[in-house]
């Protein structure tokens, strides 16, 4: 990972080996003076990043949580416990090996109801906000045929509102992947206002956690419901109610 954060021209950085297949962080940047380490362990860095752009200081920790469920709990305390400085406008980005809602696996068995609760719970106490994204659904694939094919978005960016105040034309990106079987997530603080729509005066996206509300299947149906109306006007109907 040193040989690549160099070709890349970041000549700073932090690498936490991985655990044989699995895990494995790295972090790079350049300037001597943009990035403060908190913490790290094998399954996070937690870094302050000094804004030239902005001048502000806002916190960014690189989360990689294991797959194995007998730990899940863990994890979360983990979280927990980098949950130490609410003033700090905070992201965490990475691989959380969960997912929120049954909406986001597709394939596979069912994921415990409890688990994602406990996600969700943990998410929630630290009071991060799941991002949205633009892009494919999913971030993780298996299995090449139908009958064993599983696709879930195990892979987010969570923040604090403060940090979605400081940048509030951010912009999350799933990109395509070929080696891994994970896509990489592109963050981007500036963000590109073209490649989202907007409802009226505010910039619009879509929020995973909308399909848990009970409202959500009526509000789809009734903006579906007119055959003359076309799509696009129908996701903007939709849109707008979300948007309240």
């Amino acid at each position: 990972m040193e040989m690549v954060r160099l070709k890349c021209g970041f000549v700073n950085g932090i690498d936490i080996a991985s655990n044989g297949l699995r895990g494995g962080l790295s972090l790079g940047w350049t300037g001597s003076s943009l990035v403060s380490l908190r913490s790290y362990s094998q399954l996070h860095v937690d870094v302050d990043i000094h804004d030239n752009e902005n001048g502000e200081t806002w916190r960014f920790t690189r989360f990689y949580e294991n797959p194995d469920e007998r730990y899940k709990r863990s994890f979360w305390e983990l979280l927990w416990q980098l949950d130490n400085d609410p003033g700090s406008p905070w992201i965490v980005l990475g691989d959380f090996n969960e997912i929120t809602s049954s909406f986001e696996k597709k394939g596979g068995r069912l994921r415990s109801e409890r688990q994602m609760a406990d996600f969700c719970n943990a998410l929630e106490d630290c009071r991060l906000n799941d991002l949205g994204y633009v892009g494919q659904w999913f971030t993780w694939e298996r299995g090449r045929f139908r009958s064993t094919n599983i696709r879930e978005r195990l892979d987010r960016g969570v923040t604090s509102l403060n940090w979605m105040n400081l940048f509030p034309s951010y912009s999350i990106t799933h990109l395509s992947h070929s080696f891994s079987d994970h896509c990489p997530v592109f963050m981007n603080t500036v963000g590109n206002l073209g490649r989202c729509e907007s409802v009226g005066n505010k910039l619009f996206r879509f929020e995973a956690k909308w399909c848990l509300d009970e409202s959500f299947e009526a509000i789809v149906q009734q903006a579906w419901a007119d055959p003359l109306v076309s799509v696009p006007d129908k996701l903007a109907n939709a849109g707008k109610h979300f948007q309240f």
